[in-house]
């Protein structure tokens, strides 16, 4: 698990954690991660699946995902883990991301890295657009939102229910989108398919 994009340990103890959030909205010294050790057998092997699969190595942040994938109690797994104090804030300077086995770096350092990359601050990494939602084109280099307001250890509810709330309407949006390119491509199939539906 230690080659994994989102994987990382604590530099005191050597845990392996993993990164929900790599920088917080106004709070760019900290992180949320999830302490792997300290889940139960079924949502331990729930997160190491879900962070060990292709789409979460190409995504931005853990959490997005989290945000769309369900527990076999049917929960979704960021908010599950949010209720049970699964998630923790912690300094990014504490938190060492292991890109390979003969490399490591400080998260705080990562995250310079990536800002100065791309020009910009350590904390306009965790910024949204305006409105509050990330659109599709946003979410390859934006985490969704989070509150400011959130607990010394975890997210709260509100910020729980407005991180879901934003990726609903980015993929309500990019499902709107896709319809209508598909429809323009074949307007005639649509057409076809209508009339089909009148006549039975």
């Amino acid at each position: 698990m230690s080659n994994l994009k989102h994987v990382g340990r604590m530099v005191g103890n050597q845990r392996k954690v993993v990164i929900a959030y790599r920088v917080l909205p106004g709070d760019p010294d900290h992180c949320l991660v999830v302490q792997t050790e300290n889940l139960d057998a079924e949502r331990h092997d729930a997160v190491i699946r879900l962070v060990e699969s292709n789409a979460v190595q190409t995504a931005y942040e853990f959490a997005e995902a989290m945000t769309r994938t369900r527990l076999s109690d049917g929960r979704i797994m960021l908010a599950a883990l949010h209720t049970t104090g699964k998630l923790t804030k912690m300094p990014t300077t504490s938190i060492q991301m292991i890109p390979n086995q003969q490399t490591s770096i400080l998260l705080s350092e990562l995250n310079k890295s990536i800002a100065e990359n791309k020009g910009v601050t350590v904390n306009d990494l965790a910024l949204a657009n305006e409105s509050g939602v990330t659109t599709p084109e946003q979410q390859t280099t934006q985490p969704p939102v989070v509150s400011q307001e959130s607990t010394p250890e975890v997210l709260d509810d509100e910020a729980i229910a407005k991180n879901l709330r934003s990726q609903a309407d980015a993929m309500f949006k990019e499902a709107q989108r896709l319809r209508k390119e598909a429809d323009e491509l074949s307007p005639s199939k649509k057409k076809t398919t209508k009339k089909t539906t009148e006549s039975v």
